[in-house]
């Protein structure tokens, strides 16, 4: 079994559907621990109300990436996590990250890369006039959004489609 830390900055839809996959038995995991670098994550109250640990960590406590990096660092290794899952966190990580889960950091990203990398994908995709969308759940390495794919879905995108409903 994955013993699991799941790193948000905002709504925890994407946290929401992990707690949701493990508690029915489709992700043969544990969530340890949920860490948000924003104190009104609302992904915070979703992994309350799912009886998983969360902290929060605010990364303009510390006087640099890496030291955001090393904190992250030590709370997930004080739970015992080995796989951290970057879902919805909107901050990149630093060797200091990678380094202490080589190979066990995956991301969550709302566009099917290459296309659309980095930040606001779904508007990008919107402005850029495309038929279809979807997510990539890929590794996580130095660069942004350029880590190996691990899954693709699609989604069309819809007359109509804005990026809050993509």
């Amino acid at each position: 079994m994955l013993e699991l830390g799941v790193l948000i900055s905002g709504r925890g839809s994407n946290l929401q559907a992990i707690l949701d996959a493990v508690a029915d038995g489709r992700l043969p995991a544990r969530v340890k621990l949920v860490i948000a670098n924003k104190a009104k994550a609302g992904g915070l109250e979703r992994a309350e109300a799912a009886g998983v640990p969360t902290q929060v960590i605010s990364h303009r406590a510390h006087e640099s990436r890496e030291a955001f990096d090393a904190a992250l660092v030590a709370a997930l290794r004080e739970a015992g996590v080995e796989w951290v899952v970057l879902a919805g966190f909107m901050r990149v990580v630093t060797p200091v990250f990678l380094d202490a889960f080589p190979g066990r950091v995956v991301n969550i990203h709302p566009s099917l890369l290459p296309a659309f990398p980095g930040i606001d994908a779904q508007a990008q995709a919107i402005d850029y006039g495309v038929r279809v969308s979807g997510c990539t759940v890929h590794l996580v390495n130095a660069g942004v959004d350029a880590g190996p794919i691990l899954a693709q879905a699609v989604v069309p995108v819809e007359e109509g489609d804005d990026a809050d409903r993509l």
